[in-house]
Parts: C-alpha cells; sequence; structure tokens
C-alpha cells in the first residue's frame, strides 16, 4: 500500500518528554508516515512563510505586467480605429506598361495620374484611377526593365469596378481584343449584374453594374487560407471592419467584405476562403495594397502587438517618405505611408 501522511494527534504530543525549545520545534515538525519518520528543519516555516510571501510579490509583479501589457494593446488598438486611414492604392506589375496604360484608359476609362521612371532602379511607375489620389482609390503599375511576363498565381483573385453600364465596357472591350471571361448577367441568387474580363497581363476585372458610385475603383480580392484568422489580422492590425460575411455553398468558398466604410461608397478588400483549401500560391506579379495613416511608428507597434509581422518600418531607402510593411499570416503584403508625406509626393 502506498504510503500516507498522517498528522500527529494532540495526545501523542502530550506524551512527549520536556525538551529544549529547540527540540520540542523539531519534535512538533515530525511528520509520521507508514515507512518511516522525516525531521524538517526547525525553521521550516519561516523559510516557507518567506517563500510564500516572495511567491505573492512575485505573483503580483507578473499580474500587474499582464495588465500593463493588455492596456498597451487596448490603448494600441483603440488607436488604430481613430487613425485617419484610407486605402490609397493597389501595387500590381505588368509586361508592357504603355500596352497596359491604353488597355486602362481607353478600354476602362481610367485616367492617367501620374508616372515616374526610375532608371537607375530600373523601373517605372504609372497611377491610374478615376480620380484625383487624395481623393480616390487607384492602381500603381509597375513596369520592370526588361521583365515581360509575370505569374499571377492562383491566391490572386480581381479587381472590382463599379459602373452604370457594363455591357457598354464589354462590348468597347471585346471590340479592342480584350478577353470576356463572363458575360453582363446577374449573380447567381441575386439581382446583381456583373461581367468579368481580363487585362492584357491577365489581370481579372469585375465590372459591376452599380450607379451611381464615389468610388469605381472599389474592390481588391484575394484568397486565404483561414478567414477567421485573417478576419481578425485585418480587424486588429490594419483596422478594417467587417462589413458581412457570406457563406457560397454553390462556388463553396466563404467571402468577407472589410473596409474602412460602406461597401457601396468605398474600396472594400474581399478576402475569399476555398472550401478545403489552405495555402495558394501568390505569384509574382500581384505586390501590395498600399494605406495611408497619421503615424507608421504607432501603426508598426500594434501590427506587432496583433501578431503581424513587420518587413520595414521607417523611411524608404533613399527616399524621405515613411512607411511600415507587413505581410499578413498568409503572406499577403500590405504598406501604410504617412499622410502627410503621401500628400507631399502628389505635389
Amino acid at each position: 500500500m502506498a504510503s500516507s501522511t498522517i498528522r500527529p494527534s494532540l495526545s501523542s504530543f502530550n506524551k512527549l518528554p520536556s525538551f529544549s525549545s529547540r527540540n520540542l520545534s523539531q519534535r512538533l515538525s515530525l511528520f509520521h508516515l507508514r515507512s518511516g519518520v522525516r525531521l524538517l528543519p526547525h525553521n521550516f516555516g519561516l523559510k516557507a512563510s518567506r517563500f510564500l510571501r516572495n511567491d505573492s510579490r512575485c505573483m503580483r509583479v507578473m499580474a500587474s505586467r499582464n495588465m500593463s501589457q493588455s492596456a498597451t494593446q487596448e490603448n494600441a488598438l483603440d488607436w488604430v480605429k481613430q487613425d485617419k486611414r484610407r486605402m490609397l492604392h493597389v501595387v500590381y506589375r505588368v509586361g508592357d506598361l504603355d500596352k497596359s496604360i491604353k488597355f486602362y484608359t481607353e478600354g476602362l476609362g481610367m485616367k492617367v495620374l501620374r508616372k515616374r521612371d526610375r532608371p537607375e532602379e530600373r523601373y517605372m511607375n504609372a497611377f491610374l484611377g478615376y480620380g484625383p489620389e487624395d481623393a480616390h482609390f487607384s492602381v500603381e503599375l509597375t513596369y520592370n526593365y526588361g521583365i515581360e511576363t509575370y505569374d499571377i498565381g492562383t491566391g490572386f483573385g480581381h479587381f472590382g469596378i463599379a459602373m452604370d453600364d457594363i455591357s457598354r465596357v464589354v462590348d468597347i472591350v471585346r471590340a479592342k481584343g480584350g478577353t470576356i471571361t463572363r458575360e453582363p448577367g446577374p449573380v447567381n441568387g441575386g439581382n446583381s449584374n456583373i461581367a468579368v474580363i481580363e487585362d492584357p497581363d491577365g489581370y481579372k476585372f469585375e465590372l459591376l453594374e452599380r450607379s451611381p458610385c464615389p468610388e469605381p475603383l472599389c474592390k481588391v480580392m484575394l484568397r486565404v487560407g483561414d478567414l477567421d484568422r485573417s478576419i481578425k489580422f485585418y480587424e486588429k492590425a490594419v483596422g478594417l471592419e467587417l462589413l458581412r460575411k457570406q457563406d457560397n455553398p454553390e462556388s463553396k468558398c466563404t467571402v468577407a467584405i472589410m473596409g474602412y466604410g460602406p461597401e457601396e461608397k468605398s474600396t472594400v478588400l474581399e478576402l475569399t476562403s476555398d472550401y478545403g483549401v489552405t495555402t495558394y500560391d501568390k505569384g509574382d506579379a500581384y505586390a501590395q495594397i498600399t494605406i495611408g495613416t497619421d503615424d507608421v511608428y504607432k501603426t508598426a507597434e500594434a501590427i506587432k502587438l496583433a501578431g503581424g509581422k513587420i518587413t520595414h518600418a521607417g523611411p524608404v531607402p533613399g527616399y524621405k517618405t515613411k512607411i511600415t510593411s507587413c505581410v499578413d499570416p498568409d503572406g499577403w503584403k500590405t504598406v501604410f505611408v504617412d499622410n502627410h508625406d503621401f500628400r507631399k509626393d502628389l505635389e
């Protein structure tokens, strides 16, 4: 039978002969065991008391530290909600900049907002959209010298453009030799009309019949492996609001629409998770979404507290523009640019 600890009775103490106070203390610390007797030091109670006090103090310090960290996280997340954020542009690579500009302006009705050439770094940019960059979302096309083709991968989905007559735009794109992957028609189970086309590099554009629309370039769709994980990241780290979540059994996917404002009035991020798919090939064509912020350093701290990975925080090497760049749990990149520096860049 396993040994057990038995507390000595008072009667057993009464039978003890007289001892010095030290011996009495030791005798009172006897533990009677079936297998024998263990003698504890006379100062055992004092040491235990000190240990308990130290342990209690340590627990209070740890609790205080945890409360401080929790408060820091709450403050950072509260700041994210109050930060003046707006989606500025989406960046992706093209193989022929002039050809792409021609398609976007003549086929989709965009305007060239600005261009820049960096021969020392061997690339060119063109910003296109439907309104001034200080108030509207735009696309940033990047051409790297000598590279004509890119792999779009399976993770990137499409861009969305809202317009009042999608059939007219589809006819224009068709006349110019563009690719139509979905003819204009109603969405399954809904009343909205959409069409899908491809640009010269194979990027898909979903045309949504919607009027009037203050933000025509209205959506970026990316695929993710764990939708709930991604929603949590974009809420806490990026500050986006979950506008709606929809399960589509017919398409075997679940969709989350996230943004800084109402879906019908601002650009949104559409996260799509296909049933049973946890990883996607991101390719090397799509680059990132760029978002404005009042403080790139506070943004970086909030991203860290939300479990995000920071790839850069501070001025862009060789430039004065301050940014924070990070990647989400699936590896999709987001860049935050200082609002003041962005406005200066537009001058």
